[in-house]
């Protein structure tokens, strides 16, 4: 982009198994982004899909805390632009976890759009 700015994406085809809604846990180191010093980030957009037969959420955190949460029902999509963005300053950790119901299985599809400027 010649405006200066880097798009980033957390994304990928996941195997999960849930631990119930109350346990987020972290799918893949891949989907944990650290905004560069002397950078700011803003997430613009959230897709996901489930191949379960329940419902889960994928959330993202921010320094260790829940920012977002994105539900996705059972066999289910959903694409979710973020229009109220806030501008994440540098060393933000972010983060997408699930929150699946306990022994649930499926794969789960994500797709974070950040932009780095």
């Amino acid at each position: 982009m010649n405006d200066g700015s880097t798009p980033r994406f957390l994304q990928g085809v996941f195997e999960f198994r849930g631990k119930g809604f109350g346990e987020p846990v972290p799918l893949d180191e891949s989907l944990r982004y650290v905004v560069p010093a002397g950078a700011t980030t803003q997430p613009v957009y959230f897709r996901g899909g489930n191949s379960a037969d329940e419902m889960i959420t994928v959330a993202l955190f921010r320094d260790g805390k829940p920012m977002r949460y994105f539900p996705i029902a059972a066999k289910g999509s959903l694409h979710v632009s973020l229009r109220v963005v806030e501008e994440l300053l540098g060393d933000t950790v972010l983060e997408l976890r699930l929150l699946a119901p306990a022994e649930s299985a499926g794969t789960v599809v994500v797709d974070l759009g950040l932009i780095e400027i």
